[in-house]
């Protein structure tokens, strides 16, 4: 088997039909497979799997005998997973035309790589309006080569679409999972596929899949919550600490926490939370370390919040 995708499914039975039969309509020259697990969903998800897993040979529809949660379901997809190389799509977003072979063929061609992804449409779900490109538009797209590696994902972010990845197999994929980890799932995980890869982290800059935004994909749903906001700071820290048993410099590691305190202290003050931004503008200094002249500007004038929002949104607080 060339090929496993991925599919976690929860409460989404407006989304996994076109999602799975995205997938299992692609043309491929070699044998793949597609693993969905539902959650416990208590919509219609599940029959929907197991009606279209009875049309295609392709579908493994299983499901989890309770909610598990999406760390334990993905350590299950893994345990299931029988291809050389293991793609993953989140059960609301699409695959296009072309998305199996091109990313198959990547790996078979670059054997350095250990984890690849392709560029992805951001689209609202409700209109079809497309209003971004997932890593094109990224706010740090300017530091992420096209041959990037470990390292960048520490110190920039999330740059791959989470349905956007296929990487190799190696023997510790049930480790790479870190289920201390309650909301950013994604990230660790492809840090430390890369890590026990031993490989870089290449983009194609051509686009394969489209990501969709709804009022309960990730970002509807942490718009809503400051303290969801402040559970996924804590898991991009956990991601950067998670690194340093493979011997990544602290130096390293602490500009990422940087960054992520930094990006945390922002997102406040757009939402007019000052007293957060402070908190977390005041924590992400640590030895003088300023993620870019940004960073540095955000801090020095951490006490008048309205300057810095001046100064880097052109918007007054």
């Amino acid at each position: 088997m060339k090929l496993s995708v991925l599919v976690p499914v929860y409460n989404l039975e407006h989304f996994i039909e076109p999602c799975l039969l995205s997938l299992l309509e692609q043309t491929t020259n070699f044998d793949f497979e597609v693993i969905a697990i539902d959650d416990g969903s208590s919509d219609g998800s599940w029959s929907i799997m197991q009606r279209l897993a009875a049309r295609w040979p392709q579908l493994r529809a299983l499901q989890n005998p309770q909610n598990m949660g999406l760390a334990k379901t993905q350590k299950r997809l893994l345990a299931e997973a029988r291809g050389e190389y293991i793609a993953y799509v989140d059960g609301d977003d699409l695959a296009l035309p072309g998305k199996l072979q091109v990313l198959a063929d990547y790996l078979d061609a670059h054997p350095g790589c250990a984890l690849c992804y392709h560029e992805a449409e951001v689209f609202d779900s409700e209109t079809e309006e497309v209003t971004a490109h997932y890593s094109r538009d990224y706010y740090n797209a300017a530091y992420i080569p096209r041959q990037a590696s470990a390292e960048h994902l520490i110190r920039y972010g999330c740059f791959p679409n989470a349905s956007s990845i296929a990487f190799r197999r190696h023997p510790h994929l049930q480790e790479a999972v870190d289920a201390d980890c309650k909301i950013i799932l994604d990230h660790p995980w492809h840090i430390l596929n890369a890590l026990y890869g031993k490989g870089s982290v290449d983009g194609i800059p051509e686009v394969y899949g489209r990501y969709r935004i709804h009022s309960h994909s990730f970002g509807g749903q942490t718009k809503r919550s400051p303290e969801r906001r402040e559970q996924v700071l804590a898991d991009q820290l956990k991601a950067c600490d998670n690194a340093r048993p493979f011997g990544i410099a602290d130096s390293v590691i602490a500009a990422g926490k940087a960054h992520y305190r930094f990006a945390t202290a922002l997102y406040f003050l757009k939402q007019g939370d000052v007293a957060r931004f402070e908190r977390f503008i005041n924590e992400s200094v640590v030895d003088g370390c300023f993620f870019d002249e940004r960073h540095q500007l955000a801090w020095e004038n951490r006490a008048q919040p309205t300057i810095v929002a001046q100064q880097l949104f052109g918007v007054s607080q």
